[in-house]
C-alpha cells in the first residue's frame, strides 16, 4: 500500500517552526497539563466509543449497528493470505513515528517497534524477508469500534496533540499530522487485526503494535471464533477494552494492573472478570507468583478459542509510569508463562506490545521473543531455514 502523499513545504509551513521553538522551550512546564488532558480525553474516548454504539443500539435494538459492523468487517481488506515462507511476526517500518524530532518530547519510545525488529535481525532470530507487513486500517475498518465523531475530531491537529501528549503537534497542518502520526497508528491497527488470523492458522502471532478491540471483533466475524480471553499484563488498567466488551460473555478479561496509577476507572473495573492488583513497588518474584495463581484460576473459569495477550513492558523496574519493580528476566519469564499456558491448552495466542516508557524496553522485548524462539514456543523460521 502506498503512503499518502505528503504536501510540499511552503513558506507558511516553514514559518510554523517559529512557534514550535517557543512551544518546545515551554514544553517542560506544560507536559504535566498535557498528560492530564490526554488522560481525561482517553477516558472520555473509550466511553464515548462504546457509548455511541450503545445508544445507537437502543434505538434500533442493536440490529442495525451489528449489521453495519459485520458488513464493514466482511468487506475489509486487512485479512489476506500469508505464504508459508513468512512467519507470524508482524511489523512495518510505517509503525515508527518520526516527526522532525518532536516525538522525542514524549517519554514513549516512538521508534521502539523498529528497534525491536532490529535487535531480532541482528541476533539472527528472524530473517527480514520472513516478517509479515500489514495493510493500513481504513476509515471503514476503524468505524467498527470508533464513532464517526471521534474520527472526525482527529482532523484537528490540536486534538491529536492532546491525545499523544506532544503540544507542538498542534501548530502543524493536519495533513502532515495525518501522515506523520496517525498513519503509523493505522498501520499498527492493521497488524493487530491480521495477527488474529495468523494466530488461528499458525498457533501464534506477535504484532509489534496494539489495538485489542478491533482484533477481537474481526476474529468474531471472520474467524468463526466465539470465545476470547484477554490477558492484560500492562501496568495500567485496560479500561478501553473493558468498556468496549462490558457485559459481553464472549470475552473474558484477566487484568493484572497497578491500581495506584492512571486511569483509576472504577466503572470499567466492574467489567473485569479476573482482577489482579499489583501495587507500586511490587517485585519480580511476587509478581510472577500472582501471575501463576491468576492463570490457574482462569483455567477453571473460561475456555477460550483465542488468547489476546497485552504484553506491556511498563512493569519494568524504573519505568516512570508503571511504578513496578520487575526485572528484564522477569519480563522474559512472564511472557514464557503465558505462552506455555496457551501451548499446553492448544489455544492460539496473539501477543501485542504496548506500554513501556524506557529506551531499554525494545531490548527487553526482543530478548523475550528470542527466549520464546529458543524454547520452541514460537517458530521464527530459522529452524525451517536450517533444514
Amino acid at each position: 500500500m502506498k503512503n499518502p502523499v505528503v504536501p510540499s513545504w511552503t513558506e507558511s509551513t516553514r514559518n510554523l517552526f517559529k512557534p514550535v521553538i517557543v512551544l518546545v522551550i515551554t514544553f517542560a512546564a506544560t507536559v504535566k497539563l498535557s498528560q492530564s488532558l490526554y488522560r481525561y480525553n482517553l477516558r472520555r474516548r473509550s466511553r464515548a466509543r462504546s457509548g455511541t454504539m450503545s445508544s445507537s443500539s437502543s434505538s434500533d435494538n442493536g440490529t442495525g449497528v451489528q449489521a453495519r459492523r459485520r458488513s464493514r468487517i466482511l468487506s475489509s481488506k486487512l485479512y489476506f493470505d500469508i505464504p508459508n515462507s513468512k512467519v507470524p511476526l508482524i511489523y512495518s517500518s510505517a509503525y515508527d513515528i518520526t516527526f522532525l524530532g518532536i516525538e522525542k518530547l514524549h517519554p514513549f519510545d516512538s521508534s521502539k517497534w523498529g528497534r525491536i525488529c532490529g535487535f531480532l535481525l541482528v541476533d539472527n532470530v528472524v530473517d527480514k524477508n520472513c516478517i509479515v507487513e500489514p495493510l493500513e486500517a481504513s476509515k471503514n475498518d476503524l468505524l467498527v469500534v470508533h464513532s464517526e465523531a471521534y474520527l472526525n475530531c482527529l482532523k484537528k491537529s490540536a486534538n491529536v496533540a492532546m491525545i499523544i501528549e506532544v503540544p507542538p503537534v498542534a501548530v502543524f497542518p493536519n495533513c502532515l499530522v495525518q501522515q506523520k502520526v496517525l498513519y503509523p497508528f493505522r498501520n499498527q491497527v492493521g497488524g493487530t487485526i491480521l495477527a488474529a488470523k495468523l494466530a488461528k492458522e499458525r498457533g501464534w502471532a506477535i504484532n509489534v503494535g496494539e489495538d485489542i478491540s478491533l482484533c477481537i471483533h474481526f476474529a468474531f466475524d471472520r474467524l468463526n471464533i466465539s470465545r476470547v480471553m484477554i490477558i492484560d499484563l500492562d501496568a495500567h488498567q485496560g479500561n478501553g477494552h473493558e468498556t468496549d466488551f462490558a457485559n459481553d460473555s464472549r470475552v473474558y478479561i484477566l487484568d493484572m494492573y497497578n491500581p495506584g496509577i492512571y486511569p483509576f476507572d472504577y466503572e470499567a473495573r466492574r467489567y473485569i472478570d479476573q482482577k489482579v492488583e499489583v501495587v507500586s513497588g511490587t517485585t519480580t518474584n511476587e509478581y510472577l507468583r500472582k501471575l501463576d495463581e491468576a492463570l490457574e484460576v482462569s483455567v477453571h473459569s473460561f475456555d477460550p478459542e483465542l488468547i489476546v495477550y497485552n504484553a506491556g513492558t511498563d512493569i519494568l523496574d524504573g519505568d516512570p509510569l508503571g511504578r513496578l519493580k520487575i526485572s528484564p528476566d522477569g519480563i522474559t519469564n512472564r511472557d514464557e508463562k503465558v505462552f506455555r499456558f496457551a501451548r499446553k491448552r492448544n489455544i492460539p495466542i496473539v501477543m501485542l506490545t504496548s506500554g513501556g516508557y524506557m529506551k531499554s524496553s525494545a531490548r527487553v522485548i526482543a530478548d523475550s521473543i528470542t527466549n520464546l524462539s529458543n524454547k520452541c514456543l514460537i517458530d521464527t523460521g530459522k529452524n525451517m531455514t536450517a533444514t
